[in-house]
């Protein structure tokens, strides 16, 4: 017997979106003969008989919506392999394309004069973009686990100075979920590569190695030696091999949206907006905090009554814990949560921070946060493994002192010892939820902590708000980092 060689990483991913692109031709007929039963209560369009209301069948608004959703889905990049399982990209790509097909449809039926139900279409759309955005959250959770058992990885041949290279050798190192693996690296430094990543070349031998070893991406970072002239003939030779070329700029933390090229006579200029905060996403944000946490008040009322109940009745100490904490422009202001530590926890502070000091707790800088405090109640831990001894702040949220997403709320000794950096914090609402929640929490180091906290200040987007609410979800459902 044959053997038959196992396909690339390359390969099953063309294979894993063949079938995301399946899944989706099922999700939207699925939504739209679902649309069709919630607003008329009956289903012409598997039979083909004309309503007597529109005079004609929903069978063909049927059939020309599986047929141009999906290609309105393929058009604004939904099954882009470079950016499957990761980043927000491809969340927006389908909320793009689900949107281009019902814009579509209104300029077409209203220049027709079809009678098309606008119940119908306003069903249909959010039923169809919302099983859109579910069925590839699944999907992304499947590849990032496989991706993490170290399947899926693209290999990248990384190019330019050592210390940017061995940067991009623990950022792939460490975000799994981004899909990339570091198999070598081409560079004319002598310094140390990290992570036992051989050196099989220099930055003119990038190309050669890169066609040798296999690799699917080639990566360049900053190089005193890699000019763009040499940059541009790597890419002429990587014409045609299928090897994709990544080009690594040397600006950091700045989200895609924010970033405008313009070329100039064959140089390429990139703009940076610079951050927002104010406008109409603003407008959006504030009236989104208002309308999910007063509909999360009444939905959750019994459930905060019995957690509250519990907390008196394990040791007869008030349930709420009140704490000052300093928002935006930093105000201060009054920060509810569930009471977790018994009620003297604060006179024992001082001699766990001193057996802090000695012991191999990870640094967070002023933030004091114990992995096995023994101040922390029984029904006090069960609160923070599930977040519960959070919600109170969604009366904080409703007040205006907070949003459901934003940096971590700091308190005053904190605000004390932050630097310029660590103040930016302060231009935007802290979050009910964050980065940093979805992102390690307590696991995270205070400088880990301070980046996540700068890059959504300088990033922050209605659309990747609600992607990190999203992730809040899978983050408190598994517990990680929760402390």
């Amino acid at each position: 017997m044959e053997d038959h060689p196992r396909p690339s990483s390359r390969g099953r991913i063309r294979q894993l979106l063949r079938r995301i692109r399946a899944v989706d031709v099922v999700i939207v007929v699925a939504s739209l003969v679902l649309s069709e039963l919630l607003r008329f209560g009956s289903l012409t369009s598997l039979t083909g008989e004309p309503r007597p209301d529109v005079g004609f069948s929903y069978l063909w608004v049927t059939l020309v919506l599986a047929v141009v959703w999906p290609v309105m889905l393929r058009l604004a990049g939904a099954y882009d392999g470079r950016f499957l399982g990761f980043g927000a990209q491809e969340y927006t790509a389908v909320a793009k394309g689900t949107l281009w097909t019902f814009g579509g449809v209104a300029v077409v039926t209203y220049a027709a004069g079809l009678p098309i139900s606008r119940g119908y279409v306003l069903v249909a759309l959010p039923v169809g973009m919302g099983l859109l955005l579910v069925g590839h959250w699944l999907w992304r959770s499947r590849m990032a686990a496989l991706r993490r058992n170290d399947r899926l990885l693209l290999d990248v041949l990384v190019v330019g100075e050592v210390g940017r290279v061995n940067q991009l050798i623990r950022t792939f190192g460490k975000v799994k979920a981004a899909g990339f693996r570091v198999v070598a690296a081409c560079t004319s430094d002598r310094g140390h590569i990290a992570g036992d990543v051989p050196v099989v070349g220099t930055e003119a031998d990038a190309a050669e190695m890169a066609q040798s070893l296999g690799v699917d991406a080639v990566a360049i970072t900053s190089s005193t030696v890699m000019s763009s002239v040499a940059a541009r003939r790597l890419a002429w030779a990587l014409e045609g091999t299928g090897i994709d070329l990544i080009v690594v700029p040397g600006i950091h933390d700045v989200a895609a949206p924010r970033l405008i090229t313009r070329p100039v006579d064959g140089v390429m200029l990139m703009y940076v907006d610079p951050p927002t905060f104010h406008g109409w996403k603003l407008l959006v944000k504030t009236a989104m905090d208002i309308v999910l946490s007063a509909v999360a008040l009444v939905v959750l009322a019994v459930p905060l009554l019995v957690i509250g109940l519990l907390i008196r009745l394990g040791d007869g100490g008030p349930a709420l814990f009140t704490q000052q904490r300093v928002g935006r422009e930093g105000r201060l202001f009054t920060m509810y949560k569930f009471r977790t530590m018994v009620s003297n926890a604060e006179e024992l502070r001082a001699e766990l921070e001193r057996q802090a000091a000695s012991s191999d707790e990870p640094d967070r800088g002023p933030l004091f946060k114990l992995k096995d405090d023994p101040r922390i109640t029984k029904v006090g831990r069960v609160l923070r493994r599930t977040s519960m001894d959070e919600l109170p702040q969604l009366w904080n949220i409703l007040r205006g002192d907070m949003s459901i997403v934003g940096p971590r709320p700091p308190l005053p000794r904190e605000v004390a010892a932050y630097d310029t950096d660590a103040m930016r914090r302060l231009l935007v609402k802290p979050g009910l939820t964050g980065l940093w929640q979805v992102s390690g929490r307590s696991n995270l180091t205070w400088e880990e902590s301070i980046r996540h906290d700068l890059y959504y200040v300088e990033n922050w987007s209605v659309m990747g708000d609600l992607i990190i609410m999203f992730r809040t979800v899978r983050a408190v459902a598994t517990s990680h980092g929760a402390y």
